[in-house]
């Protein structure tokens, strides 16, 4: 039998919180008044916690959506295979978008979002990460709001899970498999 632990702290839970209200001015002060609200757009399951605390740190007019995609099924390495598993509620069409994402690695997955949303016209279309992996990237994605970047390791907390699990620690650790 497998156990599992956390081998070492990434990014702590004080810098969880500095991270996340740097990125909410940034945001608000990059967008200043809108016609509309801002349309905040989540990627499932991971980014909903690092969204819930980023939406209460922005200063503007809001509002949310989200967006569920697949990548990884239970494994610690992208497919590659990208499937939509739940879509938008509502139309992004002449609205000012923010797409939030918990972390960038590959950018398969994310690559895929972005191409979907801009073939939905919007205004404006913009990317936030809490976490970026710049050394595991292979397609290349512009990052507009980037918290903070980690090594090339497999990241659990914060909303990042391993099989569903970890996503409930307030820091971000790398997960040590035995």
């Amino acid at each position: 039998m497998k156990t599992y632990e956390i081998e070492k702290t990434l990014v702590s839970e004080d810098e969880v919180k500095r991270i996340v209200e740097r990125l909410g001015a940034e945001i608000t002060a990059h967008y200043g008044e809108l016609e509309r609200e801002l349309m905040v757009i989540g990627l499932l399951r991971g980014s909903f916690i690092f969204m819930a605390d980023l939406v209460r740190q922005i200063k503007i007019p809001l509002v949310v959506d989200f967006l569920t995609l697949s990548s990884y099924g239970d494994g610690t390495i992208s497919s590659g295979d990208v499937k939509v598993v739940m879509d938008l509620d509502s139309s992004i069409e002449d609205r000012d978008v923010l797409l939030v994402e918990d972390i960038v690695d590959t950018g398969r997955t994310f690559g895929k979002v972005i191409r979907m949303m801009r073939n939905r016209n919007p205004r404006s279309l913009k990317v936030c990460t809490f976490l970026n992996k710049p050394a595991a990237r292979l397609v290349d994605i512009d990052i507009d709001f980037r918290g903070v970047d980690i090594p090339n390791e497999f990241a659990v907390g914060y909303g990042l899970d391993y099989a569903q699990g970890y996503r409930h620690l307030p820091y971000v650790g790398v997960l040590k498999i035995d």
